[in-house]
């Protein structure tokens, strides 16, 4: 068994991290003895911390990058030879290939620059980068993107917004929402960000949810992992994570197909959505009609469809108001 599967968990320091992230890929990558209880710790490492994932990917990457561009070169028997190395001389090779890989593709580096995005109120706009990623923003969104040969950073400064990563171990793709940061772990989800709320919902894949910034010296950080039909709500002070169905989530993203399905929400809830596509903004004029629940599938932009609706079904008065319709019992 790998001496590694014994070890004690790896310290919180970043250059901690990668050391330790580098002696799991020499042992693994170096040692004709790895067994399934050594998958199994490293499995185990893995699921302690993000920070634990992105640094192994990031060098696993890097490493076999490199490995495949010295057997191109004919350097295939300097690297048998390196099964014969100790341990830490396996480590120490990890830690320098990967550097020079790193140095190498400096040179070819974009100027990290960000590049804004964004949609009026009621907008819908598709963005599809070079590394096979797309990003769709809904109505009212400003989104700023930095897509390098390094770094996949967007900033989601107001709106919402569906993603299709993707996936690339080695340059993980991040989105950062005010105090809190979402990683990528090769995966489609939509994240939605409000006035003192975050909203991430996972249709495929994983994500990590985390806090950053003034958020985590204010109290201890939360983090949750995210899986398919997961729904987390962050707060300034908490994430709390649901379950949703398939059709749940479905209907969440018929902003993508210009239209808003009800199922029992309350009147309060829908007016609430109709008002984020439109300027002319409902208003609900007492607490018994905005109990109502209502059901059914309307188009983004027509306002006047889900006020015929309600008239009929509810029998509510309907009455304009300068920018506002005003609606009551």
């Amino acid at each position: 068994m790998s001496n590694l599967a014994t070890g004690n968990k790896s310290p919180a320091g970043a250059k901690d991290i990668q050391l330790r992230a580098a002696e799991w890929i020499a042992e693994r990558h170096e040692s004709g003895e790895w067994t399934n209880e050594d998958q199994a710790a490293l499995d185990a490492w893995l699921a302690e911390s993000p920070a634990h994932l992105l640094a192994y990917w990031r060098l696993d990457a890097a490493w076999n990058r490199t490995h495949t561009l010295a057997e191109a070169r004919g350097a295939a028997s300097e690297s048998r030879a390196r099964l014969r190395l100790p341990l830490f001389l396996k480590i120490a090779a990890v830690l320098a290939a990967v550097a020079i890989l790193g140095l190498a593709s400096a040179n070819y580096a974009l100027v990290p620059h960000d590049r804004v995005y964004s949609t009026p109120v009621g907008g819908h706009e598709t963005v599809s980068f070079a590394d096979g990623s797309r990003i769709e923003l809904n109505t009212d969104t400003v989104l700023r993107a930095r897509m390098t040969t390094d770094q996949r950073i967007v900033w989601l400064d107001k709106g919402e917004a569906y993603f299709q990563v993707k996936h690339d171990p080695a340059h993980p793709f991040i989105v950062m929402a005010g105090d809190h940061r979402v990683t990528d772990l090769g995966t489609k989800f939509t994240v939605r960000r409000e006035t003192g709320r975050l909203q991430v919902a996972v249709m495929q894949g994983r994500v990590w949810l985390d806090e950053t910034g003034k958020a985590q010296k204010s109290h201890t950080p939360q983090t949750a992992m995210l899986t398919p039909g997961d729904f987390a709500t962050a707060t300034p002070d908490s994430i709390s994570v649901t379950r949703k169905s398939q059709a749940q989530l479905a209907g969440s993203l018929s902003w993508r197909h210009g239209v808003l399905v009800f199922k029992y929400a309350t009147l309060a809830d829908a007016v609430a959505e109709f008002n984020r596509y439109n300027r002319e903004q409902l208003v609900i004029a007492d607490p018994g009609a905005a109990k109502l629940t209502i059901v059914g599938t309307f188009p983004t932009n027509q306002v006047d469809a889900f006020i015929d609706a309600a008239q009929t079904i509810f029998g509510l008065k309907v009455k304009p108001r300068g920018n506002e319709i005003v609606i009551s019992r």
